[in-house]
């Protein structure tokens, strides 16, 4: 699923080559340069930095060679934001051979921004605006850095912003058919921190932390509002996002999740499944935890997807697992902000057999919060959004269309 961009296209001439006749190193540093002036050349021009009185100073540079270069190849090279700061930013770029898309190597630069006399600037708005609408005009899947952890995002389409936050313990291909069918929309999917392909640090999780995640990953990609659509513990992420962030919040769908906090018995079986994922592996939980997050129509009629749910979960680090299971248990309450997100609109989502949030319960959610909307999809359990995932996007797109 990895649609490149556009690559700039250097031939490589026998003056860049050493006396073996490969693309000497010193040769490659340049080329990588004109790649990055190449592209801004086509974009808002090599003045840009002269136009905001700044300079991106190259402060640290990592290459890997993959393989050899010689006279006469074309390389295409990609380049990619990869982190963006106050004043810095990480560019990673990519040269593969034009005649067979080999891989010839990659680099990420890491530039701070100086004004004339040396001193630490902003980054130019305008360049981080560029990057970020190449990223979605590419479509493709990226490596990000928000908050010292690289996450792995499916980035897709134009149009106003849609961030699908996936739950426990799945990653962002619960997703697939609503990334693949909502066009007209940006549609951005991220695997959060300990699940996917995404870092899992051996730390303390919480909801604040996945909340800020999302809101560093949207700055990068140059969005300003957006919808959430949240699964489960991806529910609870954006209840703390409409904390700290409502101005940014366009719309708000809640898929089989709810407001209520852990009960002292819930907070019980949160530290006994850490136990059990420590102690066993994902695997162990995966066994457990597959009859609770599929209905019985699923478990019953359809064994690729029982499959494909418990290989998901039985790959999840267990650092993640153990992480994401104690931001659950120590997760607000969010029944109090309920019927404060008047001006929000909310579609909430559930499952007819979904047995860990019941609809009864998403009804109730929904009926606290003035303006929402109530779908129940039929034969489906706790992972609509794959359990019969045409309704689902059916109901999104339904809710997408009505909004102003």
């Amino acid at each position: 699923m990895h649609t490149p961009m556009t690559p700039i296209l250097l031939t490589v001439y026998p003056d860049e080559c050493d006396a073996f006749g490969h693309l000497n190193q010193a040769s490659f540093l340049s080329l990588f340069e004109r790649a990055r002036w190449e592209m801004l050349r086509a974009g808002p021009g090599m003045d840009l930095f002269d136009r905001t009185a700044t300079w991106p100073a190259v402060r640290k540079t990592v290459i890997e060679y993959h393989a050899a270069a010689f006279p006469g190849d074309v390389l295409g090279f990609e380049q990619d934001l990869t982190h963006v700061g106050r004043t810095s930013f990480t560019m990673r770029q990519v040269a593969r051979r034009a005649r067979d898309d080999a891989l010839v190597a990659t680099a990420e630069f890491l530039f701070v921004c100086v004004n004339r006399q040396g001193r630490p600037v902003a980054v130019p708005q305008e360049f981080n605006e560029f990057m970020a609408a190449r990223r979605r005009r590419a479509g493709e899947v990226h490596r990000l850095t928000v908050n010292g952890v690289s996450l792995e995002v499916e980035v897709r389409g134009d149009g106003p912003a849609l961030i699908f936050i996936h739950g426990f313990p799945f990653e962002r291909s619960i997703w697939a058919h609503q990334v693949a069918a909502l066009d007209g929309w940006t549609r951005i999917a991220p695997d959060l921190r300990g699940m996917g392909h995404s870092d899992a640090p051996d730390l303390g999780y919480n909801m604040e932390t996945y909340a800020a995640d999302l809101a560093a990953l949207l700055d990068l990609l140059g969005v300003d509002e957006v919808i959430l659509v949240g699964h489960s513990m991806g529910g609870y992420i954006a209840f703390e996002f409409l904390r700290r962030w409502r101005d940014r919040v366009r719309g708000l769908v809640l898929v089989d999740s709810r407001a209520e906090p852990d009960t002292v018995e819930g907070k019980r079986n949160r530290d006994a499944t850490a136990a059990t994922a420590r102690e066993q592996g994902a695997e162990a939980l995966a066994e457990t935890m597959l009859p609770k997050v599929l209905g019985t129509s699923t478990l019953d009629g359809e064994p690729a997807t029982v499959e494909r749910i418990r290989a998901m979960m039985a790959a999840t680090p267990v650092s993640g697992i153990v992480g994401a299971l104690g931001a659950m248990r120590d997760r607000q309450d969010s029944t109090p902000m309920l019927p404060g997100l008047a001006g929000v609109p909310t579609l909430v989502i559930v499952g007819d057999e979904d047995e860990l949030t019941p609809a009864a319960q998403a009804r109730a959610m929904a009926d606290a919060i003035p303006g929402a909307s109530l779908v129940v999809i039929r034969a489906a359990g706790h992972v609509p959004s794959v359990e019969r995932s045409v309704e689902t996007t059916d109901a999104l797109l339904a809710f997408l269309e009505s909004l102003p």
